[in-house]
This record gives C-alpha cells, structure tokens and sequence, in this order.
C-alpha cells in the first residue's frame, strides 16, 4: 500500500462530470503479417506488462470523510479483459472516422474501483494498418513515467520476445477503521507543517505581484510558526525576484467557457526535418517554432470567426520537474510556466521572435514560486479544501476568464523506429486534457522525422478542430515561404 502524493491526488480532484482527469496516446501500426492479429498480442503483451509496472495492477482506496489523500493497493480482483477492449471502424476507416472514435472514448471518465487505465484495439483504418489507443488516469503517472511505461512495452527490435510474464498477488484494501485512525494520528503529529508551507506560497505569489506588504506579513506569521516548531526563520532579499507572474485574466476566446463532457479531436503531421529548418533560420528553438506555428493558427481560426483579441492569448505549457534522483518513478513530477502567445502580431518571423522572448520570460517566472512550493501545498492539502477550490475554479470559468486560454505542449520522442509485438509504430498522436475555462489542448510528439499535433477540444466550443489543425500545417508553410525555405 502507498499514498499518493498531493500533486498525484490532485488529478483525481480536479474532475467533475464534465472534466476528466486522463491523458491518452494513439499508436498507428503497420500489420507485419496478413495474420497478424492486433488483440491477441495486445492481450498478451499488457498482460505480460502488469507485473513489471506498478501503475497497471493498482486501484484507488479513499480515506473515509476524504481527510486525507488516497492510498493505493495492488488490485485484488484485476481483471486484465477490463482493462484490454476492442473496437473497428466501418469503411472507408479514414483518419477523419479514427479521431472521431478517439474523441468519444476520451469523453468517458474511468472507474475509480479499477486500476486507472484503458487500451482500445481499433481496427478497420485504411492501407490495413490497425490502431491502439491508450488512455491513462494522470493521477498514476505524468509525461516522463509514461514515456518510461512506453518504452517498456515497445521495442526497438522487431523480433524482440514477449517479456517474461511476473507474478504478483493483490492487496487486500485496509479497512475503514484502520484507514481512519492512521490518518487522525498522522494529522496529531504534525499540525504545523500545512500552515508553514502555504504561508511560504503566499510569500512567494505576492513577492512576485510585487505586493510587499502582504510578503512581510507572510513572512513574519511563517517565521513565527518555524520557531515554535523549533526551526530557523528563513530570510529573503528584494534581489532574489524581478519578474512578476501573470495574474490577470486571459483575452477572451471562444473556448475560454465552461465546457460539457464531449470532445472533438484532430490530428495532424509535418516533417520534422522542415520544423528544423525553420528552427536554424529564425535562430530559435524547436520548442520556440512550434509555439509559433500554434500562435499563427490560432491568430488565423480566430480573424476568420472575428474573435481576435487585441492583447496576446496566454498558453499554459506543462514542464517536467523530475531531476533523474527519484526513487518512485511511478508519480507525477510536474508543473508549468505561463508564456504570451503573440497572436497579435500580424508578421510570422517576429511571432517567432516573441515566442523567444515570451518562453524565456516564462522561465523566470518559473524560477519565482519553485515548483517544489506548490507540490508542498498540494501535499498538505486537505481532499475536501482541495476539491472545494477545483470546483470553485469550474464554476467561475463559465463567468470570469482564467489566467491562460489553452495548454500547449511540445514532447520530444525517439528517432529509432518502434515495435509492439513485431508490428512496426508509424506515427504517436498524444491526446491530452480540456477543463472549464480552457477548452483547448494542442500537444505536439516528434517520433522519427515526424511531428505530429494532437488537438483537443470541447465539442460545443471548437466545432471545427479540423480546420485548426489545417491551420496549424498552413502556418509551417507560411513560415517556409517568409524564410525563404519554400516557393513564395
């Protein structure tokens, strides 16, 4: 048995009916053989898996009154036919008819009295290839353990052999009773540390909005409880921050609103090779271009729907905290940095020069609240504080706008192509998440000369995510022609 983290937690505490707490990743798969049978090996294959990775046999138990957060315990009752589903498209199988099926199965919240993963076998694409999605409860691991989890159950050989199958044997969950007394003796015997760490937050969110007073008083009330509990008070110069973070409300956009539990999904690709390019000409980054590949398209969906604010769009881009030392790979270390998307520039070469610019920015604020502060306050958190300000923030979206208007994220992947089960992986779309107030998702995964966008949307609000995924190819070449890397 072992408890989640706060952060791990709060992926569970951020769901509502209409908000879901999982992430996905779709494989498209040539068949090696005419015979080849994508079920059976996908059955045998994960079953082969869930005795290697803890994050595929354990289950969630809640403490009783949500005093505490979860524990988990290897699943007595797993059930590897649950876990392992089967779908195919009718002809002509297009890419158009696979998205829409990914957009359905996401759409779905996952059984919590299960371990938090699902894989589709779908069958039925064109060119006889088949597909596999996998959709995983971010609560049980983020980017960097799931590229871990993936690496694990696929090859870089095509004749590599099944993993040897581990046994393992379920957990009987602890009772009510014996949940409940660990949790009130564990709350005895450290009182204090919440109210340390969440003074030090607010010390440092009004240090970086400049609000001195606020930061003394701050300060003064977390020293005080430090020498009680008999620790030395910490000190701090005006010189240590100078970049204040974003706490304004984003520009408003069409799908900055409350959303429903449907989605819409797209995907597109484009060469890596090309990103490269443009990357050596504008002297920036990968990462740099492909924030300004998204801030063009999205400059473009909204002039054609007259929606285009006058201030730059905000993106919230998720970054991995882990430093290569942990000795659970199986949590989430993650945070994000808000960056300015400058979709108010009319100029594709100076969106990249912004997009520098706003990312290097972002950085810095990054720097200003560590990314350990806020994983302190998520842990000492109570469930019920914690799910009361989610569902807060769920139903101020539809009312007030949030800080950032979308998420976008860029992962890079292998260059050496992949195998699962001999059968050759041809392209690797993520899908990610869409909440109330930000109803828009663009993540983006490199795997062999390939870049591939996986967008995400609230149905209601983006109905033609399509057409921003066109967009988003139109912008590369728009980009092409200004630095003279295509025909003008």
């Amino acid at each position: 048995m072992k408890q989640l983290t706060g952060l791990d937690a709060s992926f569970l505490y951020m769901e509502t009916a209409t908000t879901f707490g999982h992430v996905s990743g779709l494989g498209i798969y040539q068949r090696p053989t005419p015979d080849f049978d994508p079920l059976r090996a996908a059955h045998e294959r994960f079953g082969a898996l869930v005795g290697h990775a803890e994050p595929m046999r354990r289950r969630l138990v809640e403490v009783p009154l949500k005093l505490d957060h979860p524990y988990w315990v290897d699943d007595p009752n797993f059930d590897l036919d649950y876990h392992v589903r089967h779908i195919g498209l009718a002809p002509p199988g297009s890419s158009d008819q696979l998205a829409d099926a990914v957009a359905r199965l996401v759409g779905r919240p996952m059984d919590r009295s299960r371990p938090l993963w699902e894989v589709y076998v779908i069958e039925g694409l064109a060119d006889n290839r088949w597909a596999m999605l996998t959709k995983t409860h971010h609560a049980t691991i983020d980017g960097a353990a799931g590229v871990i989890l993936l690496n694990m159950l696929l090859d870089t050989d095509p004749n590599a052999p099944v993993p040897e199958t581990i046994e393992w044997i379920g957990e009987q969950p602890p009772s009510q009773a014996t949940l409940l007394q660990q949790t009130l003796q564990k709350i005895a015997s450290n009182p204090l540390r919440g109210m340390r760490v969440q003074l030090k937050l607010v010390r440092d969110f009004a240090d970086a909005m400049g609000i001195t007073s606020v930061s003394r008083m701050a300060s003064g009330a977390r020293d005080i409880i430090k020498s009680i509990a008999g620790q030395p008070s910490t000190q701090h110069t005006d010189n240590e921050r100078r970049v204040q973070l974003p706490i304004s409300s984003a520009p408003d956009t069409p799908w900055n609103k409350t959303i429903t539990a449907h989605r819409r999904f797209a995907m597109r690709s484009a060469a890596l090779d090309d990103i490269k390019a443009l990357k050596n000409a504008t002297g920036g980054t990968v990462n740099d271009v492909v924030m300004a590949i998204c801030a063009g398209a999205l400059r473009q969906y909204l002039i054609e729907l007259d929606a285009l604010p006058e201030k730059p769009l905000r993106a919230m881009v998720p970054v991995s905290i882990r430093t290569g030392d942990e000795t659970d790979p199986w949590t989430n270390r993650v945070s994000s940095i808000v960056a300015d998307l400058p979709t108010n520039c009319a100029d594709p070469l100076e969106r990249v020069a912004k997009c520098k610019e706003a990312m290097a920015a972002a950085k810095r604020q990054f720097e200003l609240v560590p990314a350990n502060a806020l994983s302190d306050v998520a842990q000492t958190s109570s469930p019920v504080v914690a799910m009361a300000a989610m569902r807060l923030v769920s139903r101020m979206a539809g009312r007030i706008n949030l800080p950032t208007n979308l998420t976008i994220s860029n992962v890079p992947g292998p260059r050496q192509p992949l195998y699962f089960a001999g059968a050759q992986l041809d392209s690797y779309i993520p899908v990610s998440i869409v909440t109330d107030g930000m109803g828009l998702n663009i993540t983006v995964h490199s795997y062999l000369d390939r870049l591939e966008f996986g967008i995400i949307a609230a149905r209601e609000l983006v109905p033609d995510v399509g057409h921003l995924a066109d967009l988003h190819v139109e912008e590369i070449d728009r980009l092409k022609a200004a630095t003279s890397q295509g025909t003008t």
